[in-house]
Formats: C-alpha cells, sequence, structure tokens
C-alpha cells in the first residue's frame, strides 16, 4: 500500500479535525456533515458540539437555509417537464396584479413584464433581495424579524417590504443578483400552477416520493416522522435563535425553510444526478451556468463552485445556505457531501474550512480514498 492511509482512518481525522474546530471556535457550536461515495463505497455520517447541553448526533434535523432554493427550483422543473408552464414564460402569466404593480421599476421604466421565470431562477431578474439588500431609509429586514418574532410574514408581504423598500438592480437579463424575493415569487408561481400551497408541493413532489421522512418547511408543515433528536439551533455570531420559535422566520418561505436531516438531503441529491427527479435534458438546462461571484456560477436552483483553481478534480455543484449549510456533489469523485455548520459566521467560512483546509490541504487523504479498493 506504500503509506497509504485506510479509508476509516481518513474518517477519523476528518471528524475529529471537525472536533477541534468547535472545541477552539467560540462562534461554532456545532457541526452536521455527511460524505458518501457509491464508487468510494463510503458513508460517514458526523456530527461535532452540542445543541443546548445535548450532544449532537449525525441524525439530527437542522435548518437548511438556501438549500431549499434547490427544492424551489427542481419543482418548477418538473412542472417544466409535464408541460405545465416554461422557462420562457413572463412570470405575469401567473401572478396577481397586487404583486405585479410596481414590482421592477428600473431607472423610469417598469420591466416587470419582462420577467421570465428563467430570472428568477437564475438570479439574473434585477429584483432585489428582501433578506440581504440594505433599504436607504429602513432599518434591515433581518431586524425586523428579530425584533418581532412573533409576526408570521407570509410570502406576499416580503415581497411587499421589498417593493416598499428597495430598488431594482438592474433590467431582466441584464446582470446577476441574488435574491430571496425572486424564490419567493417563484413559490407564488408554484402555488398558481398548482393551485396547492407550496408547503404541500413541497412535500407531494420531493419530500413524500424520495421518503425523506424528516424534512418539512419549518412554520408551515410537520415532517412525516418525527426526529429523537431536537433541531439544531442557528447561530446569528453570537445570538442563538430557536427558529421555530421564532414564527417571523416563515418569510424565508421557498427561498429556504426546509428543515432536513444530512441523510434526507443524501437521498434528493443523488435523486436529481441519477435523473430521478427531473429528466437529463431539464437538468442540462439547470445547469446553464452564469458567473456569479469569484470561484462560483448559479444555474436554475444550483450553485457550480470551483475550490481550486485550474482544476476539475474539487469541482461541485448543489447549494449552499446562510447558516453554513452545503449540499454538493463533486461529479470528478463521485462525492457528495452535505450538512450544516449552524452558524451564519460561516456562511463562506465553512466552505472554506471544510474543503479547502479538510479536502484540498490533505489531498493525500482523499487520494487515498480514491486508491483503496472497496
Amino acid at each position: 500500500m506504500g503509506g497509504m492511509l485506510s479509508k476509516e482512518l481518513v474518517r477519523q481525522q476528518i471528524e475529529e479535525k471537525l472536533k477541534r474546530k468547535v472545541a477552539s471556535d467560540p462562534k461554532l457550536h456545532q457541526v452536521h456533515m455527511l460524505i458518501h461515495s457509491d464508487k468510494l463505497n463510503i458513508h460517514w455520517p458526523m456530527a461535532a458540539g452540542k445543541t443546548d447541553e445535548a450532544p449532537v448526533n449525525p441524525h439530527q434535523p437542522f435548518h437548511t437555509a438556501s438549500v431549499g432554493k434547490t427544492f424551489t427550483s427542481v419543482i418548477v422543473a418538473k412542472l417544466v417537464e409535464r408541460g405545465l408552464a416554461k422557462f420562457e414564460d413572463p412570470i405575469a402569466r401567473y401572478l396577481p396584479s397586487t404583486i405585479l404593480e410596481g414590482l421592477h421599476l428600473f431607472k423610469g421604466k417598469d420591466y416587470t413584464y419582462d420577467i421570465q421565470i428563467k430570472h428568477l431562477l437564475n438570479n439574473t431578474s434585477g429584483v432585489p433581495d428582501y433578506f440581504e439588500d440594505k433599504p436607504k431609509r429602513h432599518r434591515a429586514f433581518m431586524q425586523d424579524i428579530l425584533e418581532d418574532p412573533s409576526r408570521f410574514w407570509t410570502a406576499e408581504e416580503t415581497i411587499q417590504w421589498s417593493k416598499q423598500h428597495l430598488e431594482p438592480r438592474f433590467p431582466p437579463g441584464k446582470g446577476i443578483h441574488y435574491t430571496d424575493t425572486g424564490y419567493n415569487l417563484l413559490g407564488l408561481i408554484i402555488e398558481s400552477i398548482t393551485s396547492k400551497p407550496y408547503h404541500e408541493i413541497l412535500h407531494d413532489y420531493i419530500f413524500r416520493p424520495l421518503q425523506m421522512r424528516h424534512s418539512y418547511l419549518s412554520h408551515y408543515s410537520e415532517s412525516a416522522v418525527q426526529s429523537e433528536y431536537p433541531v439544531a439551533h442557528v447561530y446569528l455570531n453570537h445570538l442563538k435563535v430557536n427558529v421555530d420559535e421564532y414564527r417571523s422566520f416563515s418569510s424565508f418561505y421557498a427561498g429556504g425553510q426546509a428543515v432536513c436531516t444530512t441523510e434526507d438531503l443524501l437521498l434528493f441529491m443523488k435523486a436529481l444526478v441519477e435523473n430521478r427527479l427531473v429528466k437529463p435534458e431539464i437538468l442540462n438546462a439547470m445547469q446553464n451556468w452564469n458567473k456569479m461571484w469569484p470561484g462560483m456560477e448559479y444555474g436554475y436552483g444550483l450553485m457550480r463552485m470551483r475550490f481550486i483553481p485550474f482544476t476539475q478534480k474539487y469541482l461541485a455543484w448543489g447549494h449552499l445556505g446562510a447558516s453554513g449549510a452545503f449540499m454538493l456533489y463533486f461529479p470528478n469523485l463521485d462525492v457528495y457531501a452535505m450538512g450544516s455548520f449552524n452558524q451564519t459566521a460561516y456562511r463562506s467560512k465553512s466552505m472554506n474550512y471544510l474543503f479547502l483546509t479538510s479536502f484540498a490541504k490533505y489531498q493525500r487523504l482523499i487520494d487515498s480514498i480514491v486508491a483503496v479498493r472497496p
């Protein structure tokens, strides 16, 4: 074997590194991670830290944040596949005038009726983001939901808030700007087409068929099987938030409000990769990438990331969430990685830590996995 590391040793070293990181970082309270590969014959559920005073468990549910955008985009793709919509359809075909009025006024021109479904999916609509964008004459939306945790926000209300306090960024198709407002619009479009609430379609189209039994939309639905473990808390830097007790977090809706386990996310991601959710031609359309940030491109509710420049080896696609959540597939390794750091301060650091310091820095470990025969 020439100094080759065993797969079990690889797992132990990655898991020990997670535990040391949680123990050494006062902002980091818990980490959930699952690494899986059929090709390499590995399935490694891991966890480190505590939820309150109880040790975390690898099978514990957690808030997936914007990973849920991929659920929304897949539902839209399935509607397209069934002939109920087209990616090029104008969104005005599916939304009421109360939503459309004043939705996209840019430099004195109304572009609302130029917005297509695909523009919402790939963040090229120019619609602002109620969650991240900062109003000029109002406090940030996050302050609103933290200071009034008992308020229940509908998707319609988040869109009205966006219209009232924010400005569009560019005409549809003329740029790229990540926007939760756009995904709540997609949730309303899904409801318009199916005549059912978004959360019911989420269970009907994804959770139930894939037997994602511990998954649900927080504040809207319940899981098919209640977990024996508590839902992991989300930390906004030093602020601990039990999202289920904050009714105001209903505002994230179709932009990312699902609670899942790593095993459930694996069921979903494998089904997507293996074309059991949508046909290959539809998935190809969803992977029409546009550059969003350095090292990251965006398709239809999908992100593609290159963790090491000038190599395809560590290219991954899937989605990330503001809580440090991740759901990724590395096609050149045939490796799936999913989980969460449950900490908004780790939104970008989670990827840097997990892959640049675990996978890349310890490339010999990963190469050993590839070389070891099942």
